[in-house]
């Protein structure tokens, strides 16, 4: 249950040649990265770059370059406006009031003047000023993310935030203050015992903030990370198996009590507030990305960036191209890609894709209360979820009559 990114498959460094297919359609969809943070976070295993200086002027122009040379390539194509807009990190609060802005500039008027444009920014509590929210509104941001995690003081500092117990609840009063009527909040699970964290407490203090979207994300242990390398020693222990499954059931039992949806495995939202950015992922549509690490689909093409926030900069800066690698899916691929991205919506995958030699693994699960059919459509269970990655392997191979290594 970690954030919605797309998977890399190609090897390391290998560039892109022309695509051997013909392309159609437009995209609609793009996703810019901000890698900048004050400090990383404990368990934090995203293309961050610890700069204190807030380096504005050189994101906008690095992200300018490349999104030149995209308009240039001409593999992705806007015929018409945006419809979303996400700017991730990091921490995009870090770049102050003249952020957004400079932006909506880079992009161009043009794209953005969808009338239902989503345009997400992703904010720390600390660093979202009211300075920073006015500016943000005014430049076309209409929906804020919010990195809450907990707000259990001793959880906090274990993980390397910055905010203290109460800064959840003052970012939400200064983007209400600034007009945001649409504003998410992450939360974190399956913190290690000794931190004596009340899960509950941190439930219901999420429900206290009234926003309309929340995500739940389960503590993953990234070997590159300092809490990767603590546990590799023996000095941390991560939350049981059990543990994991009780609190994310907890979550979802009071947060779906409470009015929120549950239409993805880790996301929550009122009607009508479901993240429309992310469900272009799930739903394997065309998106480009822009700036270090930032990953793009064209099916069948993925691609992505490279990594490090000085070598991306350097590397546009000269005119050169910013992919590192890319991989073209093949039907394997993209029917294993289809299976699992359905079964994590709330959509499910139609029955009718399902051919009748694979019935039986989709009866099973029903007998277990991991999936449902409705409306001619399996769905997994809240239950079933926690089983994501290996219910979808398990149907994928049922369709294909196959097993792992024939």
């Amino acid at each position: 249950m970690d954030k919605v990114t797309p998977t890399a498959g190609a090897k390391s460094g290998e560039q892109p040649r022309e695509a051997p297919f013909s392309v159609d359609g437009a995209t609609s969809s793009v996703y810019v990265h901000a890698p900048f943070c004050v400090r990383r976070c404990y368990y934090c295993d995203f293309a961050v770059t610890i700069d204190r200086e807030r380096r504005h002027d050189a994101w906008l122009k690095a992200i300018s370059m490349e999104w030149d040379q995209i308009r240039r390539e001409g593999l992705f194509s806007f015929p018409e406006p945006l419809e979303t807009l996400y700017v991730g990190g990091g921490t995009p609060s870090l770049l102050g009031t003249r952020g957004m802005a400079g932006l909506a500039s880079v992009i161009g008027p043009r794209l953005l003047r969808h009338p239902d444009l989503e345009w997400t920014a992703e904010a720390n509590p600390e660093s979202f000023t009211p300075d920073v929210a006015r500016a943000w509104r005014k430049a076309g941001v209409n929906r804020v993310s919010l990195g809450v995690q907990s707000f259990h003081e001793p959880s906090l500092g274990w993980m390397g935030r910055l905010h203290g117990s109460a800064g959840a609840a003052e970012a939400v009063r200064t983007a209400r203050g600034a007009g945001f009527e649409n504003v998410s909040a992450d939360l974190i699970f399956g913190l290690p015992g000794h931190l004596a964290r009340d899960w509950g407490d941190d439930v219901d203090r999420a429900l206290d903030l009234g926003v309309e979207h929340m995500s739940l994300y389960g503590l993953t242990v990234e070997a590159r990370t300092p809490l990767g390398r603590a546990v590799a020693d023996g000095r941390e222990r991560v939350a049981s198996e059990g543990r994991y499954r009780d609190e994310y059931l907890e979550a979802v039992e009071r947060l779906t009590g409470a009015g929120y949806l549950h239409y993805e495995v880790s996301s929550f939202a009122f009607p009508c507030r479901e993240s429309r950015h992310n469900e272009v992922y799930w739903s394997g549509r065309s998106y480009l990305g822009l700036g270090n690490s930032a990953h793009s689909f064209r099916k069948p093409l993925r691609r992505w960036n490279l990594r490090d926030w000085k070598e991306y900069s350097t590397s546009v800066a000269k005119g050169d191209s910013a992919i590192a690698g890319h991989e073209v899916l093949d039907r394997a691929a993209l029917r294993l890609e289809r299976i699992w991205l359905g079964l994590r919506a709330r959509g499910g995958v139609s029955m009718a894709s399902i051919p009748a030699r694979a019935t039986a693994v989709a009866e099973r699960w029903m007998r277990r209360d991991w999936a449902r059919v409705e409306a001619g459509r399996l769905r997994l269970t809240v239950e079933g979820w926690l089983l994501l990655d290996a219910l979808a392997i398990e149907l994928d191979e049922a369709v294909t009559n196959r097993k792992d290594g024939e």
